[in-house]
């Protein structure tokens, strides 16, 4: 599995992680299990947040982690609902205390909202000092949120935004993408094959996909995480309780595609015009 620098972090993190989004919904043995298979196909970027399952899913990684924690990245999130400066210490807390450790890896504001934000970043650096975390970042920041939080924090604090991306959703690719590499912001994509619509897509496109896979000996899946991969600034973490999808996803790790071959992708999978807004969950 390929690893690399995450932003100004000197981790070596996988570019293929593993998300949690929902997971409380299946049977929590096969949730559990799907999250230590991952961990064994070093997929060990572990993303998950207080708001999945309220709560639940921490849970379910947490009992997932334990003899795993030194191997794991493990990142989790915030809601904004409790971004005062003292609602985010206790937050974080009950998270640590879910995820059974004494410390997140990278700890990101869920997505932006219109409370005070500088709180919410002075309680992040209070709690990295402490060692509760090592990193934190955002998600679901646009270029306008990103500009007004740096010059809040100053330049080299925000190591990562986590955001929509996937061969249907480049939008990020025109402005907000350039934006992140320039300051050193890791980019992780979450929901790279969207939501449940990767295999409707379009045959032909899918065949696309299929084509350039078989010359690789690998799948469809490793190929379009790939593609969402190819870049140094780019991390992705998709959810899988499927083992094959799972090994699939593993395979995108060290999977090498000729500068043809992306660009077969780019004009099959065009990027469009720019949104106004981006989307977010």
């Amino acid at each position: 599995m390929q690893k690399r620098h995450f932003g100004p972090l000197h981790d070596l993190v996988p570019v293929i992680g593993i998300g949690t989004w929902n997971m409380e919904q299946a049977p929590r043995e096969r949730a559990v299990a799907s999250i230590h298979k991952a961990i064994d196909l070093g997929m060990t970027h572990v993303d998950t947040a207080e708001l999945y399952g309220r709560g639940v899913v921490e849970e379910i990684v947490g009992e997932a982690i334990v003899g795993h924690r030194g191997q794991v990245f493990l990142t989790s999130k915030l809601l904004p609902s409790h971004g005062t400066y003292a609602g985010t210490i206790l937050a974080c807390e009950r998270s640590l205390g879910r995820l059974r450790t004494d410390h997140l890896d990278l700890y990101l504001l869920h997505w932006p909202e219109s409370m005070p934000l500088e709180d919410t970043f002075r309680a992040m650096e209070t709690l990295q000092k402490e060692g509760k975390i090592r990193a934190w970042g955002v998600s679901n920041f646009d270029v306008v949120d990103l500009e007004r939080a740096i010059e809040m924090v100053g330049p080299g604090k925000i190591v990562c935004n986590q955001v929509l991306y996937n061969l249907l959703e480049r939008d990020i690719e025109h402005v907000l993408l350039p934006f992140c590499e320039r300051n050193q912001i890791a980019v992780v994509g979450y929901s790279p094959f969207g939501t449940g619509d990767f295999g409707q897509a379009g045959s032909w496109r899918l065949d696309v996909l299929a084509k350039i896979g078989k010359a690789h000996g690998a799948s469809a899946r490793a190929v379009a995480l790939r593609f969402l991969v190819r870049r140094p600034s780019l991390f992705t973490i998709p959810k899988s309780l499927d083992d094959a999808h799972l090994a699939e996803n593993a395979e995108a790790g060290d999977l090498v595609l000729s500068d043809a071959e992306l660009h077969e992708i780019m004009r099959t999978f065009p990027a469009g015009e720019p949104k106004s807004k981006m989307p977010f969950t």
